[in-house]
């Protein structure tokens, strides 16, 4: 089942990043993550997803409820997410992105769905990106169903072309046996046609031209391109789950979302049967979101 590769292979990278978030690469090449922490950062047991999971399972738990992609009430799932907790295990929503809940607090006062992100050039940071994997799995998504699901919270078009060239490759990975490279190479070539009079296309070209070979030039910050880049990093450096998330965590900073985004790509080229299975085991209510994942790929199975 591709949907549960994915989304616990995102549910697990988050875990590991969230007790050293903001933590940097200097003080993780001391003290390295190396299998799943508790406490830390936002003091919170071992296994606990941040608003990365969160919103995913969000995402797919609006979309199995609705049987189609409806933004209002996606929006509306956000809302109970942000104002009590809903989809945290512990009801306890302690991280939250500026132009997450911007986005959010614009439709709380009446901002029609897709227009509720934030536009402006500081508003790319990596809120959209980080919970838009769900859509891979439907069947001939297309191209303005994602960019309006990014659009939710960070409605620049930068961050939804990286919604839409990191969903390209998770369905080349559901849909070729192909390598790392090539897969980003096909999804790459299908962005650079369909953008190319964005006047965006430059922001990629570390991606696009192989160019993201030397950790030095990395940085893991929350801007939406350099998680980006540490993701594909992360994916080319290594040869299989495990190691592609513990490096995606430990390039330090925003460690959660990193490795979360990342993850979700490792699961699915990997497999499910690739993760670690104490790493599974001791996430709280994860039969709760593999139940749910069932439930999405049936509705995707119901889209063909």
């Amino acid at each position: 089942m591709k949907v549960k590769d994915g989304i616990i292979g995102l549910i697990i990278g988050d875990t590991l990043g969230v007790p050293v978030e903001f933590t940097s690469r200097e003080a993780l090449k001391e003290d390295p993550v190396t299998d799943m922490r508790g406490y830390g950062t936002y003091n919170m047991p071992p296994g606990t997803w941040s608003d990365d999971s969160a919103l995913a399972i969000a995402t797919m738990a609006s979309i199995v409820n609705k049987q189609a992609i409806d933004y209002e009430d996606m929006m509306k799932e956000f809302v109970a997410w942000m104002k009590d907790g809903k989809y945290m295990q512990y009801h306890d929503t302690f991280d939250c992105g500026i132009t997450t809940a911007s986005g959010i607090y614009n439709y709380i006062n009446g901002i029609e769905p897709i227009n509720c992100g934030e536009t402006s050039e500081r508003d790319n940071g990596n809120g959209s990106l980080m919970r838009i994997l769900p859509l891979a799995f439907i069947p001939d998504i297309d191209y303005e169903s994602i960019e309006n699901v990014s659009g939710l919270t960070h409605g620049h078009i930068r961050s939804k072309i990286s919604c839409v060239f990191y969903i390209e490759i998770a369905r080349s990975m559901l849909e070729n046996d192909l390598t790392i490279n090539e897969h980003i190479d096909l999804a790459s070539n299908k962005i650079k046609e369909y953008y190319k009079d964005s006047g965006e296309l430059h922001h990629f070209n570390r991606i696009f031209n192989d160019n993201l070979n030397d950790e030095d030039t990395i940085s893991s910050k929350g801007y939406v391109i350099a998680t980006f880049e540490s993701v594909i990093y992360s994916l080319k450096t290594t040869d299989n789950y495990r190691d592609a998330v513990l490096r995606a965590v430990n390039l330090g900073r925003d460690t959660d979302t990193v490795a979360a985004i990342c993850g979700g790509l490792a699961g699915i080229y990997y497999g499910y049967d690739a993760i670690p299975i104490d790493w599974i085991e001791s996430i709280p209510k994860i039969d709760e979101v593999l139940e749910l994942c069932e439930r999405y790929e049936a509705y995707c199975d119901g889209c063909l």
